[in-house]
C-alpha cells in the first residue's frame, strides 16, 4: 500500500532539462553578451594573426616578431597590454548581434521542433543549428566575411577596402560567396549545437544534474574541435570564393570541383590546424559564457524565464 505512493512521488520528481521549454528572449539576451565575452577573450590571438596576415603582402616591410606568442609579448613589452585590444570595437559590433541571432533562433527552432514530451533529437539539433548558422551567415557573417578576407588580400583597412569593393564590384561584391558563407556557417552550427546538446544530455544525466561552467568549457571546446574537423571544406571554399580571384570559379560548386582535380582532398583541409587553435578555445568560452549567464538571467529577472 505505502510502496506504490512512494515510487510515483520519485518519478515525479527529476525534471530533465533537455525537455523543458527555454524562453528564446534569454537564449537572444545570453548570446548577446556571450558573444561579446568570446570576443574580448581571443582578440589578442585575432589581432597578432591579422598583423601576420598582412605582413606576407607588405612589401618591403617586415614585423619584428613572426609567431603568435612572439608578436603577443612584443606588443605588450613595446605599446602595452591594453594595445592588443585595438580594432575590438567595431568587432563588438559584428560579434554581440550576430551571437544573439545565433543562439536566439537556435532557440526558436528549437521549440518548433520539440516533440509532443517536449524531447529532442540529434537531428533535431543539428536542424535548428544549420537553420541559425544560416541566417546568421546572411544577416551579418557574409558581408563581414567578405570584406575582412578583400581587404586583407589587398592590404587595405577595412573603410578603404569597402570602398574600393563598393566602387569597383557594387553592392553584390559584399555578398560574393555569400552562399558558400551559409554552406559553412550552417553546416558549423548545426554540427556544433548537435555535439554540444548531446554532451550537455550526457553530463547532465538529461537535466538531472547541473552543468558546471568548467564542464560547459570542455563541451563548447569539443564542439569547437568537431564543428571545423567536420565542415573545414567548406570553410576552404567560402574563403576561395570571397577572394579577389573567385572569378576564375563558375559558382560554388565549381570551386569545390577545381579544388578536388587541381589539389587534391588535402587542400581542403588546409588551414585546418590554425583554425583550430582559434576556435577551439572561443567555443569553449562562448559556450560556458552562454550557459552561465542564461542561467542567471533566468534565475534572476522574471522576464527572461519560460
Amino acid at each position: 500500500v505505502i510502496y506504490f505512493p512512494l515510487l510515483n512521488k520519485r518519478q515525479s520528481i527529476p525534471i530533465k532539462m533537455s525537455n523543458k521549454s527555454k524562453n528564446p528572449l534569454s537564449a537572444l539576451a545570453a548570446g548577446c553578451l556571450a558573444g561579446a565575452v568570446e570576443a574580448t577573450a581571443v582578440w589578442p590571438m585575432e589581432y597578432i594573426k591579422t598583423q601576420l596576415q598582412l605582413q606576407s603582402k607588405a612589401k618591403g616591410v617586415a614585423l619584428p616578431y613572426n609567431g603568435m606568442i612572439q608578436g603577443l609579448t612584443y606588443t605588450v613589452r613595446t605599446t602595452g597590454f591594453f594595445s592588443l585590444y585595438r580594432g575590438l570595437a567595431p568587432t563588438l559590433v559584428g560579434s554581440v548581434p550576430k551571437a544573439g541571432i545565433r543562439f536566439g533562433l537556435n532557440s526558436v527552432i528549437k521549440e518548433s521542433l520539440r516533440d509532443k514530451d517536449g524531447k529532442l533529437t540529434a537531428g533535431k539539433n543539428f536542424v535548428a543549428g544549420l537553420g541559425a548558422g544560416v541566417s546568421e551567415a546572411i544577416i551579418v557573417v557574409a558581408p563581414v566575411e567578405t570584406v575582412k578576407t578583400k581587404v586583407i588580400e589587398l592590404n587595405m583597412s577595412f573603410l578603404t577596402g569597402l570602398k574600393h569593393i563598393l566602387k569597383t564590384e557594387g553592392i553584390g561584391g559584399v555578398y560574393q560567396g555569400a552562399f558558400a558563407t551559409a554552406l559553412k556557417q550552417g553546416s558549423n552550427q548545426g554540427l556544433r549545437f548537435m555535439w554540444f546538446n548531446e554532451y550537455k544530455s550526457y553530463i547532465t544525466n538529461d537535466g538531472e544534474k547541473p552543468l558546471t561552467p568548467i564542464m560547459g568549457l570542455f563541451g563548447g571546446m569539443s564542439a569547437g574541435c568537431f564543428s571545423t574537423l567536420g565542415n573545414n571544406p567548406f570553410d576552404v571554399v567560402k574563403t576561395r570564393m570571397q577572394g579577389t580571384k573567385a572569378s576564375q570559379y563558375k559558382n560554388t560548386l565549381d570551386c569545390f570541383r577545381q579544388i578536388l582535380t587541381n589539389e587534391g582532398v588535402g587542400a581542403l583541409y588546409a588551414g585546418v590546424v590554425p583554425r583550430l587553435g582559434r576556435v577551439v578555445p572561443g567555443q569553449g568560452i562562448i559556450f560556458m559564457s552562454f550557459e552561465s549567464i542564461q542561467s542567471a538571467l533566468e534565475k534572476n529577472f522574471a522576464i527572461f524565464r519560460p
